[in-house]
């Protein structure tokens, strides 16, 4: 009876952003279209409603935790290292042991030396999802939420909700 009064979250995403990387501008691009037009493109379907934050700086080490938390942990080890989620291959980036270990390091080292961060990073706060340095990854987000959007995946918050009389 009144579960037409539920409001349902609008997801948030938030890309950190740096202009001249191009996986980061074609992220950028692919984020707004899905919100400006139909999603899917070339279908008729209308736009994903989601808020998007463009930040073009590092994120901070709070945030790096909580998006660490939120990448799949790799095959070999239980837990994902800072250093290979969010390190990138470029000359300027540090190898080896002077990699650094934790993700203050990582932060430390992003403000310092921008080009040694993976570009973009696009994080599901709501959904708990990320996507580091991965225009791939960004439309799996995108996927989810379309998924969402369309009834193919049920709410998270529908799951665990007691049904009761007035349900």
């Amino acid at each position: 009876m009144f579960s037409g009064f539920v409001r349902k979250a609008i997801p948030e995403l938030s890309i950190f952003h740096h202009p001249s990387s191009p996986p980061s501008t074609k992220a950028l691009a692919l984020l707004r279209s899905a919100t400006s037009g139909p999603y899917p493109p070339g279908k008729s379907s209308p736009p994903l409603d989601y808020k998007l934050e463009v930040i073009e700086a590092p994120p901070t080490a709070d945030q790096l935790r909580t998006i660490l938390s939120y990448v799949s942990p790799s095959k070999e080890s239980s837990s994902p290292s800072p250093s290979r989620v969010f390190l990138s291959a470029h000359p300027s980036a540090p190898t080896g042991y002077d990699q650094p270990h934790d993700v203050s390091g990582v932060h430390d080292l992003a403000v310092k030396n921008p080009n040694a961060l993976k570009w973009p990073i696009v994080v599901d706060w709501t959904g708990g999802k990320a996507s580091v340095g991965d225009v791939e990854g960004v439309k799996n987000i995108l996927e989810h939420l379309r998924k969402k959007r369309d009834g193919e995946l049920k709410d998270e918050e529908d799951i665990h909700q007691p049904k009761g009389w007035f349900s």
